[in-house]
């Protein structure tokens, strides 16, 4: 048997019809004109997700500069319903990650998550992410209406490598590889979507 294929591609005026019909069947919500515009100028913050060359997910983010912060926001990560729990959400979320450290100037990523959806809830956690607000009417058409604004602070993990230890070049043995506890999370970078 062979093994199955995750890859992520680029969004771009031949594939956004296939974005735009995706968000339709897996979000609640409708997505305007101007959010498909912004999404083809996204470059690597907008990505189609393949399983096995089929189009099943996308993760659409931008660069929020609000509240003199630098922070990354999650327009969009989603996944049609019979490709959920491949690794596929989880491929996502590491190239956002990925794009994160790159950089290096993101203060945290954040996303809104309907209240009453637990499976985003527990799967953003596994990554690191808190729910640090809750909005009430944040969402305009939908029921509930609330939102859980979830937030992966950037900032204490900027001396951490990936697993979450704190890079500690101090002679103490006991001081190195201390665990960051708000970084304890950040290696649990294997959950599945």
């Amino acid at each position: 048997m062979t093994r199955a294929s995750i890859e992520l591609g680029d969004v771009t005026p031949h594939n956004i019809k296939q974005l735009k019909k995706l968000n339709t069947v897996v979000f609640p919500v409708t997505y305007n004109d101007k959010f498909y515009i912004d999404v083809l100028d996204a470059g690597e913050l907008a990505k189609l997700a393949y399983y096995n060359d089929i189009v099943v997910g996308a993760v659409c983010c931008r660069i929020d500069t609000s509240e003199n912060q630098r922070r990354l926001y999650i327009m969009t990560l989603g996944c049609l319903y019979p490709y959920r729990r491949l690794g596929i959400g989880s491929v996502m979320v590491n190239h956002i990650l990925s794009y994160v450290e790159k950089d290096g100037n993101f203060d945290s990523i954040f996303l809104h998550v309907q209240v009453n959806n637990e499976s985003a809830i527990e799967f953003y956690k596994k990554f690191g992410f808190e729910i640090v607000e809750t909005k009430k009417h944040y969402y305009k058409r939908i029921e509930p209406a609330d939102a859980h604004v979830l937030e992966k602070n950037l900032k204490n993990l900027k001396n951490c490598d990936s697993s979450g230890i704190v890079a500690n070049h101090s002679n103490d043995a006991s001081k190195q590889n201390g665990i960051d506890s708000t970084a304890s999370s950040h290696s649990q970078l294997d959950g599945r979507a």
